[in-house]
């Protein structure tokens, strides 16, 4: 048993790599085969997930490094499983299983290698998580983004491959940012490796600081674009609303790569100890301006599906504007707000397309937009009472309120619960008690997250009344056990996150701290003293 949490590291990659190695051996005609082994897989790595979770937080904050080749650091290639990568890696790994549930009935079929891209997805997730080294993350980075066209582009159809090209185009322009600011970094630094910059961006000459935080800022935006920072989103709402629900529901957790990214390097980099943040304050200030347009999103959407990828811009831009405060309690509600928003988020993905089918075209339309085009008559209907609800919508309607009040972050559910502590903290920096001023910038964040919350609200109840509570005119959507398997167990997570909302604070404070300081991190990999 020691000997296998010593490789524990990197079993969050190995297993995805073999799987997906194996199922493109695998002919595509062999569909239940192929769905077996990725099943298997993906339960193996939620089984790998949780003991890197339990291992990580074995008598408190605690780290495990693994050395490719048992190279030294920082010449050889290192992995770092703390407890932020653990939290990611376990959330990857939970909506990873349920979308292969939920692609069992028909999604699965419905493209090529759909298996193998799947599993690859996950190994440059998980790599890009517990890297250690700017190079090797770019490396995930590719992985990861290369797996992803191909599911993007998963089900054909115009609207998808459209949006598809596009994605592909941005994601290749942001791969050369990123290449570009990591050479300019390795220039000047002469090392790639996180904790090795942690230990020498201090000691950079005045005459290369200036190249040096050109080549950050590059690479801030990069990651920036990948989380989706207004105005760098364009692409974003039309790609995530066209991709397939299962494929879809997984890139809610690709955006959070960026967020994660720029969390790790901020405070790593950047943070206590270290050089002056040159872009604390366009971090809290972007985050704002994506809350906004993300709001506005929100408001103006009347599919589903679109109306869940602006809520995913209002996750990153919330998010961001936390980052942006550098402070231990609102990273603390910021990662519990990450949690809840991924999996609350990718849940509406999934039941975009469930409540959707069997509806009318004229049902997708709103009644002002009728009025515009002249139909404002009302319509003649029989005097009914007591009309039935069907079963198969009656639970569709529950699924979609809990998630809706999740998303909008009211109470009594997690989402509610992460906005508290996130206000709480921008507030009270100091903790309760503490008498200091609140800048007009902190104002207006708690405005923009009560009103988005509003938004959100307003939005999700014009949907549901329009979905499920007209007289329903189309056929009753045929909904399997293995799509509402997912769905329930997305929405029962996040139950379980507001129970149990003590220990998950508190282990989402510890990781704060942990991150805020990162002498232990650095220590780790480069002993007290770090590398001469």
């Amino acid at each position: 048993m020691e000997s296998l949490f010593a490789h524990i590291a990197i079993l969050p990659i190995v297993l995805p790599m073999l799987a997906g190695i194996v199922l493109v051996l695998i002919e595509d005609r062999h569909h239940r085969t192929k769905l077996v082994i990725d099943i298997v897989a993906t339960v193996l790595l939620l089984v790998v997930a949780l003991a890197l979770l339990v291992n990580v937080n074995n008598g408190g904050p605690n780290l495990s490094t693994y050395r490719l080749g048992d190279w030294p650091v920082p010449f050889g290639i290192v992995l770092v499983a703390d407890p932020l990568a653990a939290l990611m890696v376990l959330l990857t790994a939970i909506l990873a299983l349920s979308t292969i549930v939920f692609s069992v009935a028909r999604w699965h079929r419905a493209g090529s290698h759909f298996h193998s891209l799947f599993q690859l997805l996950l190994m440059g997730l998980n790599g890009a998580f517990l890297t250690g080294d700017l190079f090797n993350l770019f490396v995930f980075f590719e992985v990861l983004l290369a797996a992803s066209y191909g599911l993007m582009l998963h089900g054909s159809g115009t609207v998808r491959i459209k949006a598809g090209l596009h994605y592909i185009a941005v994601n290749l322009a942001t791969s050369s940012l990123f290449l570009i600011g990591v050479s300019l970094i390795y220039g000047v630094t002469g090392t790639l490796n996180m904790a090795d910059l942690a230990h020498r961006i201090p000691l950079i000459p005045e005459e290369s600081r200036m190249l040096f935080e050109a080549g950050a800022a590059i690479l801030g935006i990069a990651f920036l674009v990948k989380a989706g920072m207004w105005p760098l989103s364009f692409w974003l709402p039309t790609t995530y609303a066209a991709a397939s629900p299962p494929v879809a529901a997984m890139f809610a957790i690709m955006s959070k790569v960026g967020i994660y990214v720029v969390l790790r390097l901020s405070l790593l980099l950047f943070g206590e100890g270290a050089a002056a943040h040159p872009g604390e304050q366009w971090l809290l200030y972007g985050g704002i301006a994506t809350i906004a347009f993300g709001t506005v999103g929100v408001l103006s959407s009347q599919a589903t599906a679109r109306m869940a990828a602006f809520c995913v811009l209002v996750s990153s831009g919330t998010l961001l504007a936390m980052i942006g405060y550098e402070n231990a309690g609102v990273t603390a509600g910021a990662l519990y707000y990450l949690v809840s928003s991924t999996l609350a988020l990718s849940c509406m993905f999934l039941l975009a397309e469930l409540v959707e089918r069997g509806r009318s075209s004229e049902a997708d339309v709103l009644a002002v937009t009728l009025e515009a085009f002249g139909d404002d008559e009302e319509p003649a209907h029989d005097e009914e009472i007591g009309i039935a609800t069907p079963l198969t919508l009656a639970m569709l309607g529950i699924a979609f309120l809990c998630c809706a009040l999740v998303i909008a972050g009211m109470p009594p559910f997690s989402g509610f619960i992460a906005k508290f502590a996130m206000i709480g903290a921008v507030l009270n920096p100091q903790g309760l008690g503490a008498s200091v001023g609140i800048s007009i910038t902190s104002w207006v964040l708690v405005a923009l997250l009560i009103i988005s919350g509003l938004a959100a609200t307003i939005a999700m109840l014009r949907a549901g009344i329009n979905i499920f509570w007209v007289t329903f005119d189309g056929e009753v959507p045929r909904v399997s056990i293995a799509e509402m398997l997912p769905v329930l167990l997305l929405l029962g997570l996040c139950v379980i996150l507001t129970v149990l909302a003590g220990p998950a604070m508190g282990y989402m404070q510890a990781t704060a701290q942990y991150l805020h300081v990162p002498t232990d991190y650095v220590g780790a990999l480069l002993g007290e003293g770090g590398m001469p």
